[in-house]
């Protein structure tokens, strides 16, 4: 069974927590964390972009010079896409780019990721974390204390109080998540992930299987 030291405030120990196998140490399967991390990203394009084609374009209604005579090549249209200012021709037009990837292997790519970055040891559990005064300068000084400082860190909270997260917004490195909305492009893109004791378990029994 897998296990993770505890660590306080301070960022010293204060014991260890025993982990669900069936979460933390499950086959580290990359092709479903690719499928994985490649959907989270496609969902996230807009896709607005826009191009206008020969029809869509301003002008052009004319033939611009008579079919044959002049020398020149035949022309139908000032706007083809030939011609400057013409139609883009196989441009991009507004499209979604969500791809579909079943539940029970969204769940799967999660227990991957997060038994990758336990075998990685960059997974920190800690008692709690809190920041009253919500000063920035406070939470970095904790997640100084646990070493994580000036890494790409993901804080995974059981309850993330207005005070903590008016802090971590000032810090670039740092991103504050609920078990129920962490994805497994969020593990993997952090180089520390740091739950509290409430954070993984509610972490833990989400992902049960």
């Amino acid at each position: 069974m897998p296990t993770v030291e505890v660590l306080d405030a301070k960022g010293t120990h204060a014991g260890t927590l025993e982990l669900r196998p069936g979460v933390f140490d499950v086959e580290i399967r990359m092709p479903l964390l690719h499928q994985a991390v490649t959907r989270e990203l496609a969902d996230r394009r807009a896709g607005t972009h826009d191009t206008k084609g020969r029809s869509e374009v301003s002008g052009g209604g004319r033939k611009p010079w008579k079919q044959k005579g002049t020398g020149r090549a035949r022309q139908g249209s000032i706007r083809a896409t030939q011609w400057k200012g013409g139609g883009k021709p196989f441009g991009p037009t507004p499209r979604s780019y969500a791809q579909r990837m079943p539940q029970r292997m969204r769940r799967e790519a999660l227990r991957v990721a997060a038994a990758a970055k336990l075998a990685a040891g960059e997974v920190r559990v800690i008692e709690a974390l809190d920041v009253p005064d919500g000063k920035t300068k406070s939470l970095v000084a904790r997640l100084n204390a646990l070493g994580v400082g000036g890494k790409p860190t993901l804080l995974v909270l059981g309850h993330a109080s207005p005070p903590l997260g008016r802090a971590a917004r000032n810090v670039d490195w740092v991103e504050v998540e609920t078990p129920a909305h962490v994805s497994a492009y969020q593990l993997l893109r952090a180089r520390a992930v740091v739950f509290d004791r409430g954070g993984i378990a509610a972490f833990e029994e989400a992902l049960a299987q």
